[in-house]
């Protein structure tokens, strides 16, 4: 495994970018090691510093803060690579949960990197895997997904991709967003099954394993409240391939053969192409052609 880069500027040597997770929830779930590292470094990176100041407060941590997030990302970042090459430690804090996951903190990773910064990532809460492991899904495979795009054309060409996805699906969503989307998960993916999982690690934690159609019926006199996870059971890979195997029946065989060697396929690739999507030897698709 290569040696990561380090510089050195004049007389420094490059100090170290520390990616630490914060509670989702429950202020206990910090971990000493990020509670000594936050104590110790020269500067916090705080996605929020007004929130972050009451996790601060509460295990009396006197370090500076700074304020990083999606809208400085940019300008913010070089600063803070500049105080890193400078010998500086700097710990990266999100709202709730582990920096670089649905967060800014991905562009600052990446910058260090580039810069031949050190970076070390101190593990703890993260709101995705402990929603997936409390949904009662499958967890073996999964998808995440975060928030959906806001435009139009991104979101929908999401959607779309997710149709035909057999993994778990995991999404973040706002509570005054949460009908709107369910109703378009409805209408894209059809009526599956779900966990909505809200106010993960605090007193009032639910999971609430429902489906698509009996949640709408559910909002409709119940309000959302709380940052939601939603975790979605993916598509039914027999009926994804019964599906498309019906869609290729309704081709000709010379329409189905011209598809693949379009793509620059030769005839026996094509054959073979051909059989696996119509569930048939090869041998039958020889002899139908013979036929033709």
């Amino acid at each position: 495994m290569p040696e990561t880069r380090v510089l050195r500027k004049g007389k420094h040597m490059a100090g170290t970018l520390y990616l630490c997770a914060t509670p989702i929830g429950n202020l206990e779930d910090i971990t000493f090691r990020v509670l000594e590292t936050l104590k110790t470094v020269d500067v916090i990176a705080a996605e929020d510093t007004r929130n972050s100041i009451k996790l601060l407060n509460r295990f009396e941590i006197k370090t500076p803060m700074t304020s990083y997030h999606e809208f400085n990302k940019f300008d913010k970042g070089r600063q803070l690579i500049e105080q890193l090459l400078e010998g500086k430690n700097i710990a990266v804090i999100t709202d709730a949960g582990m920096p670089g996951i649905s967060d800014p903190g991905e562009e600052l990773v990446k910058m260090a990197y580039e810069a031949g910064v050190p970076v070390t990532v101190l593990p703890g809460a993260c709101a995705c895997v402990t929603a997936l492991t409390l949904s009662g899904l499958p967890t073996r495979r999964f998808c995440f997904e975060a928030f959906l795009p806001s435009d139009k054309k991104e979101r929908k060409d999401v959607l779309t991709e997710l149709v035909d996805e057999t993994r778990t699906i995991v999404l973040y969503e706002a509570p005054h967003r949460l009908v709107k989307t369910l109703a378009e998960l409805l209408e894209t993916l059809g009526d599956r099954r779900l966990t909505i999982c809200r106010e993960l690690t605090k007193k009032h934690e639910e999971a609430f394993r429902t489906t698509f159609s009996e949640a709408l019926t559910f909002y409709e006199t119940n309000e959302p409240k709380g940052e939601c996870v939603l975790v979605i059971e993916g598509a039914d890979r027999e009926e994804l391939r019964r599906a498309e195997q019906e869609s290729f029946a309704e081709l000709s065989l010379e329409e189905h053969m011209n598809r693949y060697l379009s793509q620059g396929m030769n005839k026996k690739d094509a054959m073979k192409a051909v059989a696996a999507d119509r569930g048939v030897s090869k041998r039958e698709i020889y002899a139908m052609l013979l036929e033709e």
